[in-house]
């Protein structure tokens, strides 16, 4: 059968139940099949270059397991990827490839190094001569993986031809390793953090991000932008599982790449190859019950963890090998009684994200759960207002939230507006490695001039943002450390200024009170991504009382915005709307000025 009817064939197969699969995989089939259908675009789907990759495919032998030693038969999940990948082309000119990144998230042991090595000695062959391909990862060892595969691969192909077509070369002043085809001059190469390289100078025709969840920044992604520029068809293929932390560069791909998939979503990129091999969720914001009678809350896993079906959506490769399908079984029933083999289970097995950084504050997941649009926020928070400030240090982040306590159907519910500020010098500076610059212009992050915060800038810039909207601000919270400026400028415009204990005893109940607020879909947000990164940054410390605290020590990045949400909390918490005036103090510590 030709490849576009295998592909098509597969697709539908998929669509229509008969093959197991998971809501991001038919909706990837479904958009190949309605690309099929696409007439007056650019791009056309040209089985001569499908057939091709795939053939190469079958040049290969397995390297490990039980089928060491046997020859690679790419499968139909395989022959769906990479026939769309290489198959799409321009009507102007076959040889410039429709998609330039490739997003391929499947659990573990499903052949994703080993492909991702046949992949490397392709584009050596049959890109741009002088290719320059790249294995990147978090640590060397990672980076090694498919450089590995390649290496073993051509060594030890079906074609005995293929062991001259390369020379694996040794620097060991630079401790690198790197494999050349001698007709193209094509290289490829590892890139690690480990390496201490900066990857200046690079020119990539390829580069492989392999488990790209682990990486906590985007300076891989970025280096091959920047350089890739001049290439005719560069590729950057990111390839994962999923991971412990939702505040990762991969898990806001995933999060894209989803909107890409869902055909109900407006959000369209046409260069963007991506699939995602995972358990189902209820995607809903109510709970539901399923025809069996189990209820499923918001974003909870609807298959049952250990079953066939659980197994294969998530194991598109190696989920029919009975061998890996009972040791999935045999570690399902072990972490049943293990927390920590059960988020293994099920970021490395099922390929579920979920928020496990230990002692995080939140679960990430149940926060996204609460956005919603800007318009709809500033429609919610018609009412009074509380004000929360974390003033760090003058060098660093300094935040502020906005509060709005409201009932609604005899609930305390809340909406929350955060901004935030960073002087000049840190702003140019960027040792955190997050887009400042984006944030600035998206207007959730205010730069200040100088190598300090300005702090009378800060308090002018609140006092305005409150009078423009006409927000009935009734308390401004902070800790009285290092706000001397702050609280006279507020005292000046006879606001009232409460002084929040930064203790344990004053802080535990707000803070576990917020979280609970955010799990039972009580608290509304716009999606600020200054904040969403610090959400995810939250990590806590307990007492022996299980009094919990935000532990800026711990977390590894900023929670100012957090910690400035839990400050006003303090307050906030205690909205009623017949007492809104009453000065009586809440009895969390806190003081009138």
């Amino acid at each position: 059968m030709a490849i576009l009817q295998e592909l098509k064939k597969y697709s539908n197969n998929i669509i229509d139940n008969k093959i197991v699969a998971c809501q991001k995989h038919k909706w990837a089939c479904q958009r190949f099949l309605f690309d099929l259908k696409r007439k007056d675009w650019e791009w056309y789907f040209n089985e001569i270059e499908a057939e091709k990759f795939i053939k190469w495919m079958s040049l290969f032998k397995h390297r490990k397991g039980t089928i060491s030693g046997q020859r690679k038969i790419p499968n139909d999940f395989e022959k769906f990827v990479f026939g769309n990948v290489y198959g799409w082309r321009s009507k102007k000119d076959k040889n410039i490839r429709r998609f330039k990144f490739v997003f391929l998230s499947v659990a573990r042991k499903n052949s994703k190094s080993q492909d991702l090595g046949i992949v490397s000695l392709y584009e050596m062959c049959f890109n741009e001569n002088q290719g320059e391909i790249y294995s990147a990862a978090s640590k060397k060892a990672q980076a090694g993986m498919v450089w590995g595969e390649a290496d073993w691969l051509y060594k030890n192909s079906i074609d005995k031809s293929m062991s001259k077509k390369f020379v694996t070369k040794h620097d060991d002043e630079k401790q690198q390793k790197t494999i050349k085809h001698l007709k193209s001059g094509s290289v490829f190469c590892r890139l690690s953090k480990d390496d201490k390289r900066s990857g200046d100078g690079t020119n990539p025709t390829c580069t492989i991000i392999d488990e790209a969840a682990l990486l906590e920044d985007t300076c891989y992604y970025d280096l091959h932008i920047s350089g890739a520029s001049a290439r005719k068809s560069p590729i950057l293929f990111q390839i994962s599982t999923s991971g412990f932390n939702l505040n990762v560069p991969f898990y806001k791909e995933y999060q894209y790449i989803s909107q890409i998939l869902n055909p109900n979503n407006p959000i369209t990129d046409d260069r963007y190859f991506a699939i995602v091999c995972e358990l189902d969720r209820n995607e809903t914001t109510k709970t539901i019950t399923l025809p069996d009678g189990r209820k499923i809350e918001p974003n909870g896993i609807i298959d049952i963890l250990g079953s066939d079906e659980a197994i294969l959506k998530a194991n598109p490769v190696t989920g029919h090998i009975e061998t890996i399908k009972n040791d999935i079984k045999e570690r399902t029933l072990q972490a049943k009684n293990s927390p920590e083999k059960y988020k293994s289970l099920l970021t490395k097995n099922y390929n579920c994200w979920i928020q496990a950084r230990e002692m995080g504050y939140m679960d990430m997941s149940r926060w996204d759960s609460c956005k919603v649009s800007e318009k709809k926020l500033f429609e919610i928070i018609k009412g009074i207002c509380y004000v929360g400030f974390d003033l760090s240090t003058k060098l660093d982040l300094t935040s502020v939230a906005f509060i709005f306590p409201f009932l609604e159907e005899g609930k305390n519910k809340y909406a929350i507006i955060s901004h935030s500020f960073l002087p000049n010098d840190k702003f140019l500076e960027n040792k955190d490695l997050v887009p400042y610059d984006l944030w600035q212009k998206q207007g959730y992050l205010t730069v200040t001039e100088g190598a300090v915060i300005d702090y009378d800038f800060v308090s002018k810039h609140v006092l305005d943002t409150i009078e423009n909207n006409k927000w009935d601000c009734q308390e401004f919270c902070l800790d009285p450390w290092s706000a001397v400026s702050i609280m006279n400028d507020l005292q000046n415009e006879n606001k009232k200024v409460v002084e929040i204990r930064q203790g344990i005893k004053t802080l535990s109940e707000p803070t576990k009170a917020f979280r609970e607020a955010v799990y039972s879909k009580r608290v509304y947000h716009s999606n600020n991504p200054v904040l969403n990164w610090a959400m995810g940054n939250a990590v806590c410390r307990t007492d022996f009382n299980e009094n919990i605290l935000l532990d800026k020590q711990k977390s590894r990045e900023r929670i100012d915005p957090v910690s400035a949400i839990i400050t006003g909390f303090v307050r906030a918490c205690n909205y009623n709307p017949n007492t809104v005036n009453d000065k009586q103090e809440a009895g969390w510590g806190v003081t009138f000025i």
